[in-house]
């Protein structure tokens, strides 16, 4: 699963957790899934900025990390403190909700005021912290900011790599990291680099309106496998 996620991310500039978590979550819980895909996306995050760095929005990109900053370390406490049963359920719910938002795409209210940026930046720090899964509110954030393509995929790459370590670094002081993390961490580099290999090539050859759709609605039942 891990090369399918890392796939997706080279081509698509995020999904790594998305794709990953939910069948981890099943065959792990979520107290082992979420340190070990927290690295997995690190890593997967610096492979692609490798070649994409001179796209950075750095300004954008700060702003959205000052909130999930202070969000990060709320997201692992949440883990360590409530029943797996009702994480999973949570983050069934989230995934299905953000899938089926991506597939329909209801109109969302346009223009933004500045500060909500930290807002949302917030949760995504705790989706991040618990999960992994910062993007849907980043992204949710950049439609009704309505910003461009070349925006999107520049904020979006300058914003995962520093939240990336933020999260590897709290699971670790949270405790989360164990030697079976690192142990299965490292079974799974050549699968992350395979992947970004394959996502890379992939990316110029297939429909990307029709590649997403797909994505959205893996993700969209993912989330109902762990709701129900």
């Amino acid at each position: 699963m891990l090369f399918v996620a890392s796939t997706v991310h080279a081509m698509a500039g995020a999904g790594t957790a998305m794709v990953a978590m939910p069948p981890l979550v099943l065959a792990l819980g979520v107290q082992r899934a979420t340190p070990l895909v927290g690295l997995a996306a690190l890593f997967t995050v610096l492979v692609v900025l490798a070649r994409d760095w001179r796209a950075i929005d750095l300004r954008a990109s700060g702003r959205l990390l000052a909130g999930s900053v202070l969000g990060i370390p709320c997201g692992v406490l949440m883990i360590q403190a409530l029943p797996g049963a009702l994480l999973e359920a949570a983050l069934g719910l989230l995934l299905a909700a953000y899938g089926a938002f991506q597939l329909w795409r209801p109109r969302l209210p346009q223009g933004l005021p500045r500060g909500a940026v930290y807002p949302f930046g917030f949760v995504a720090g705790v989706l991040g912290g618990a999960y992994n899964t910062n993007g849907p509110p980043v992204i949710l954030y950049g439609l009704m900011a309505r910003w461009s393509p070349q925006r999107f995929r520049a904020t979006l790459s300058g914003y995962f790599l520093p939240t990336a370590v933020v999260v590897c670094a709290t699971h670790a002081l949270g405790g989360l990291w164990t030697a079976q993390t690192f142990v299965a961490l490292a079974w799974s580099l050549p699968v992350l680099i395979v992947g970004n290999l394959c996502g890379r090539r992939l990316a110029s050859t297939i429909d990307p309106v029709r590649f997403t759709r797909l994505l959205h609605a893996l993700v969209l039942g993912a989330g109902l496998l762990l709701m129900f």
